[in-house]
């Protein structure tokens, strides 16, 4: 059992990881009643697939814009203060959707635009919160501090939704904006905590030259492009998000929507806290592809039923799969970058593993409504597995990838060896 419990050693060694992780934990589950509340407060206005998926069609730009700028930001600048400013940017949005709220009739263009800054805001965020990590913990702590970031998150998928669900029905979205905005509070505080982490002595400066320099380097490396590819796809065809809403009316159970959003995390959570296992497997990139697979053939599957039990099992099933194949990506991200360029790279993985969610929000409205929603759920599943199938063929060194013997991931662990002897 020790082998697959989660390791907890980040937490008891690393002050300034403990403060990072406790700052997320909290403001996560305040963020996730926001973003069901988004989707929830549109559908109550619109009644309209479209509106709902229109969110993601606004926000895919500046992600990718400021994702990327925020890559270079944060291989430039105090990682740390980056990550303090937009989480208090964060909080000044949260309130301007509150005052959006108590309007007798709520702007669905004021929804759109804050929902645009908040894109902004996380592109420029998410870049130095990925970079911060390999600073913070040793090389060797890195897939458990890897697994830990990734818990903490899964709690604010369960449990925010959850108690937003609840405090719709029972007070007003209003009520859950409000919560929100005392978690980004509490989290400032603990981020105060945190040291500087200073950018690396050979970084560039922000530049086009440093940013385009980022994506030649991610281009010259198949095992990345893999990592980035494979997820893209998977999200793309297989993101079925943005039809929760109207999910929950069409099987007759409004009441548990909360449910559907939670469903995929608790699967999350129980790949999490058996990730032991993690730490010794090789073969990261066979284990990307297969966890992709497993993602695609449950979403398919959810598709096919109107029990509400069974789709939330098989929910469960893909986020458990989607888990495996995001831990072994950070391994790889986490244990073959360079410093220098770690920045530049989280903005590129960012975009990977968030403009494909965005953009299948829109595929899926699209085809729900051009067609059914069961058919988009289960046509996209299957369609999933299809490219990824296809990918993995074409990327052989990304499906061959073994951290024992990647040459990037060897030059890593001397260098950091070499850094914390002296």
């Amino acid at each position: 059992m020790a082998k697959l419990t989660i390791d907890l050693t980040p937490l008891r060694k690393y002050p300034d990881f403990r403060n990072l992780w406790a700052a997320g934990m909290v403001s996560y589950l305040g963020s996730m009643i926001t973003y069901v509340a988004l989707p929830f407060q549109l559908k109550e206005i619109t009644g309209s697939y479209l509106a709902v998926g229109l969110l993601g069609v606004v926000e895919i730009v500046p992600l990718i814009v400021f994702g990327l700028y925020g890559g270079v930001l944060a291989d430039s600048v105090d990682r740390k203060k980056m990550i303090w400013a937009t989480e208090a940017a964060a909080l000044v949005l949260v309130f301007a959707l509150l005052l959006n709220s108590s309007l007798r009739e709520p702007k669905v263009l004021v929804i759109y635009i804050i929902a645009a800054l908040f894109a902004i805001v996380d592109g420029l965020q998410r870049p130095s919160m990925n970079a911060i990590l390999p600073r913070l913990v040793s090389h060797a702590d890195l897939p458990s501090a890897s697994a830990l970031m990734s818990l903490r998150g899964q709690v604010g998928v369960i449990l925010g939704p959850t108690i937003g669900g609840i405090i719709f029905s029972t007070f007003s979205i209003s009520v859950g904006y409000g919560l929100d905005i005392a978690t980004y509070l509490i989290s400032l505080l603990f981020l105060a905590r945190v040291g500087a982490v200073a950018p690396s002595q050979s970084a560039e400066k922000p530049s086009l030259a440093a940013l385009f320099a980022g994506v030649k380097y991610a281009l010259s490396r198949q095992d990345l492009m893999g990592t980035y590819l494979i997820d893209l796809a998977a999200m793309f065809f297989a993101m079925p998000n943005a039809l929760f809403p109207f999910w929950a009316d069409e099987i007759a159970a409004p009441w548990a929507l909360g449910l559907f959003y939670a469903a995929g995390t608790v699967g999350a959570v129980i790949v999490t806290l058996t990730s032991g296992w993690i730490r010794t497997y090789r073969f990261h990139g066979r284990a990307i592809i297969l966890a992709a697979m497993g993602w695609g053939l449950a979403i398919a599957a959810s598709g096919l039923t109107n029990s509400l039990i069974l789709i939330l099992i098989f929910l469960t099933i893909a986020g458990g799969s989607d888990m495996v194949s995001g831990l072994f990506r950070d391994n790889i991200w986490n244990q073959t970058i360079p410093d220098e360029y770690r920045g530049r790279l989280a903005g590129i993985e960012m975009l990977s593993y968030s403009v494909g969610p965005l953009a299948g929000q829109l595929r899926a409205a699209s085809m729900a409504a051009a067609t059914t929603l069961s058919f988009s759920v289960t046509s996209g599943g299957l369609i999933c597995i299809l490219v990824v199938a296809i990918l993995a063929i074409f990327l052989p060194k990304f499906r061959k990838y073994d951290v024992q013997t990647n040459e990037f991931a060897l030059r890593e662990r001397e260098i950091r060896k070499n850094r914390e002897i002296s």
